[in-house]
């Protein structure tokens, strides 16, 4: 079952066109990685895709209803959560209250749905009464999907969600995105390691210069010759 469907977009700031003609597909159940340089429009496309810059043209179907250029609060409404790139947490608010503004879409079983977060992430709840900005990158990194799940999402988009962090905490964050993913929350995750995000994702797609160039499985496209040259040093 397609879960999301981005068919023909195209988008920008002002006038400075950043995607063309952009199509993906999500299926219920998937992790799919969305790989490529700095500056080749990932972030643009996840942030189109939560409503928050405005689609040209184009139509962005999530579980058949057309949602492209929807306010932000409905799309999270619908079941659409967004972890941002550079993790954009209140740092002058603790942990708990972290969590709570990530629930307004979804005020009832606030308790329960914490406490799922902190089940997620241990060290967010030993944590809890402490101002985001004293945490750790990591810590923010945990505080930022969690924040994003307090909505109960069916499909959660993760920004670069393990960069500037050390590996063991890397290694902590990808156990954590298989045991969101095993919960029945797809995943569209964003990733600059691209080893790492092909060998968790089930699909991939490559961006260059705001369009798509090379997509299909995971474990073919890791062999694929262009992204062993350009991604993986091969």
């Amino acid at each position: 079952m397609i879960l999301l469907n981005v068919k023909n977009i195209n988008t920008g700031y002002g006038d400075l066109q950043i995607l063309r003609n952009v199509s993906l597909t999500i299926n219920k159940g998937e992790i799919v990685a969305l790989l490529g340089s700095n500056g080749a429009g990932k972030s643009t496309l996840m942030r189109s895709i939560a409503g928050r810059i405005r689609v040209w043209d184009g139509e962005i179907f999530f579980k058949d209803k057309n949602i492209a250029n929807l306010a932000p609060e409905k799309i999270v409404k619908l079941g659409i959560s967004l972890a941002p790139e550079r993790r954009r947490i209140f740092s002058g608010m603790t942990v708990k209250e972290n969590l709570e503004i990530g629930a307004y879409q979804r005020r009832d079983g606030l308790k329960q749905r914490m406490g799922k977060i902190f089940s997620i992430f241990p060290r967010l709840y030993e944590r809890k009464n402490h101002l985001g900005g004293d945490l750790s990158g990591g810590e923010q990194q945990m505080l930022a999907i969690g924040r994003a799940l307090m909505n109960d999402p069916e499909l959660l988009l993760i920004d670069e969600f393990t960069l500037g962090l050390a590996p063991t905490i890397v290694q902590t964050l990808v156990d954590v995105v298989k045991q969101i993913n095993d919960s029945g929350v797809s995943i569209l995750l964003v990733e600059q390691d691209v080893n790492m995000a092909l060998e968790i994702s089930n699909r991939a797609y490559v961006m260059e210069v705001g369009e798509i160039t090379i997509s299909g499985e995971s474990k073919v496209l890791i062999e694929h010759p262009k992204i062993k040259e350009a991604y993986l040093g091969i």
